[in-house]
């Protein structure tokens, strides 16, 4: 193709194929031209970059090997110069670590050799919907997922946003109720796959007999039940993002089948003898320690490296107090909303109380604070009291304890006992004044009466 030719075509609307085999290249350049793209072609790095120099690209596919270097190095050239142009590449059939090693320098997808033209052909189309800027564009960004201004959550918006334009696995980590679910969401919803589904799996909440049914579906009269095709989990998500909650929670046996489909993007489902082309992203999540279950053998290696390209971790809210006044205000306007109530305001000292308090259950225990207080409170005001917050599992001045006694006695046993000692303490303290010893213990008179009703304490 003459550079004429190359100068007449839109900018930005071309593939740059980076391929020292003819054969590839021609087989890339015809698929392409079929579905209406021009294509440049290179043989090695050097060609690669001294076209991106003087070219601009919608798409760079690269092999892996080229008589000059690595595909890598032109990984992470692009990202280094042109860092808005997506790049796959084009590994060797089965070298993982190849495909693995790209993703985590930049490279948004793969192709395995030999090259599959259904799997090029849902590459190309995940690209190249891809929103346009311009007139009558909407402007996204993570902050319409995420709230909060801390330094934590601005980081946490900024990975986002990056890597809602790739298309590697990402590993979503952090404690329960910290918004690892929100945070998938924003990844698929800021990205070229917004448009499709997000299908979201707690893979807890699934008895291990049905796993395989509802990952990747079965066909009417494979088992007895089978009384009409089921599309799963992977069918359901295709040509959009699967997002596996709680992944450790997988038994070895799925874990085992689920690294084969995300390898090949193939499936089959239970009673086909055929496999079929998925072009689903993944992303997974957990609360538990994922390192900790590989090492003690209960998590598959192989399949903790796919999924764990790239780690996002959502800091925990006591990470973030500073952003505990927007939170509130925001869910307090949503559970109005959703009551048919008017938006109540929080007190100063219920304001304050939230800002002390640890949050072991983070913004999921936030919101049902808010929610109950919402019940509570009589008035347009919510008071320290509504809150209800618990002083000895909360506050950062919690009692602390052992965790062998605690497995011993059971933990809510251990608990109680250790709030009964707590009022005693204060009522020895304040001689039997109990409005006095729900202000040593920082909690209003009111929830202090209820905690020793539940106790059993006689007043």
């Amino acid at each position: 193709m003459s550079t004429n030719d190359r100068r007449q075509r839109p900018r930005g609307t071309d593939v740059l194929v980076v391929d020292d085999e003819d054969d590839i290249r021609e087989l890339l350049e015809m698929t392409l031209a079929r579905m209406g793209l021009g294509a440049d072609a290179a043989g090695s790095v050097a060609e690669a970059r001294a076209l991106l120099e003087h070219n601009s690209y919608r798409l760079c596919l690269t092999d892996m090997r080229l008589p000059d270097g690595e595909g890598l190095e032109l990984v992470r050239y692009i990202n280094e110069h042109c860092a808005d142009l997506p790049v796959a590449v084009i590994t060797a059939y089965g070298s993982m670590e190849n495909a693995v090693g790209a993703l985590k320098a930049g490279a948004f997808d793969y192709l395995a050799k030999p090259v599959s033209l259904e799997q090029l052909r849902a590459l190309i189309k995940s690209v190249f919907r891809l929103p346009e800027k311009g007139a009558g564009a909407v402007e996204k960004d993570a902050s319409a997922f995420l709230i909060g201004e801390s330094a934590a959550m601005a980081q946490v918006r900024q990975l986002i946003e990056k890597l809602a334009r790739s298309q590697a696995p990402v590993y979503i980590s952090g404690e329960s109720g910290s918004g690892k679910e929100r945070a998938a969401r924003a990844i698929h919803g800021l990205g070229p796959r917004a448009a499709a589904s997000f299908v979201a799996v707690n893979c807890g909440a699934i008895p291990e007999n049905l796993m395989e049914s509802e990952f990747f579906g079965y066909r009417k009269g494979a088992f007895t039940g089978a009384d009409a095709d089921h599309d799963g989990f992977f069918q359901a998500a295709n040509g959009g993002t699967l997002f596996l909650d709680e992944v450790a929670d997988l038994p070895l046996s799925m874990q085992v089948k689920l690294l084969r489909v995300i390898q090949e993007k193939r499936v089959r489902r239970i009673g086909e003898t055929e496999e079929v082309p998925v072009d689903v992203r993944i992303i997974s999540a957990t609360h538990q320690n994922l390192r900790a279950l590989v090492e003690d053998h209960r998590f598959r290696q192989d399949l903790f490296y796919r999924l764990n390209v790239i780690e996002l971790k959502m800091p925990a809210l006591r990470e973030r107090k500073e952003d505990i006044p927007a939170l509130a205000e925001a869910l307090l306007e949503r559970l109005a909303a959703q009551a048919g109530l008017g938006q109540p305001r929080l007190s100063a000292q219920a304001a304050q109380a939230l800002a002390d308090y640890g949050f072991p259950g983070n913004v999921r225990e936030l919101e049902n604070t808010l929610e109950r207080a919402l019940a509570l409170s009589g008035d347009e005001v919510i008071h320290v009291e509504d809150l209800a917050l618990d002083p000895l599992l909360g506050t950062e001045s919690a009692v602390s304890f052992s965790g062998s006694e605690a497995l011993h006695m059971g933990l809510q046993e251990y608990l109680d006992d250790a709030e009964r000692e707590a009022i005693h303490e204060a009522l020895a303290e304040t001689g039997g004044n109990r409005t006095a010893a729900a202000r040593l213990l920082k909690v209003t008179f009111r929830s202090l009466r209820y905690r020793m009703e539940r106790l059993g304490m006689k007043e």
